[in-house]
């Protein structure tokens, strides 16, 4: 994977400098997101990996089966991919892409699951605590999960903190077995 990811970043990377001086980044995203789902269908998939098509070939018929949900600048970085043998590396450039963008715009996602429903003035104090803390606008997403017991799971990109009891209970036992 780490090597699929660093075939994909120069890609990623000089789509999103494109998108961000074009100020396209959310329909570029979108069109990520299309060309990387239709890349993994299975047929396609079998039909970019046939040794007996030309790479121009490949690419007429990726951004034709995409028609027009692509512009013409997305057309064109998708025959530059297949030229290159990297259009197998969309699900890996949508990825990045979306890190770049959400570096760029400064948002991140957080889901929180606690114990117990949490009052509006509770999820406004924990955004702008998470606000200041991760120098970012924060989408908050949360869900209830009795098993908990109390406190709450919170998840922010790869930041993970746990303040359940029951990941308090967990530690504790690990800490008692050692």
């Amino acid at each position: 994977m780490a090597e699929l990811n660093t075939l994909a970043r120069p890609y990623a990377r000089a789509a999103f400098e494109f998108a961000r001086g074009a100020k396209a980044l959310a329909s570029w995203s979108k069109a990520f997101e299309l060309a990387a789902a239709v890349s993994q269908e299975q047929k396609v998939e079998v039909f970019l990996s046939s040794p007996n098509l030309t790479t121009e070939s490949k690419g007429a018929a990726f951004t034709d089966l995409l028609g027009d949900a692509l512009d013409a600048k997305q057309q064109n970085f998708v025959k530059v991919l297949a030229e290159n043998s990297r259009l197998g590396l969309l699900p890996q450039i949508q990825l990045l892409f979306d890190l770049y963008k959400t570096e760029q715009e400064k948002v991140v996602d957080v889901d929180i699951l606690s114990a117990f429903e949490m009052s509006p003035e509770l999820e406004k104090k924990l955004v702008d605590s998470l606000t200041t803390k991760l120098d970012r606008e924060v989408n908050l997403q949360t869900s209830v999960d009795k098993s908990l017991l109390g406190g709450a799971l919170i998840r922010a990109g790869d930041t993970v903190i746990d303040g359940s009891v029951r990941g308090r209970l967990a530690r504790l036992t690990e800490a008692l077995h050692v």
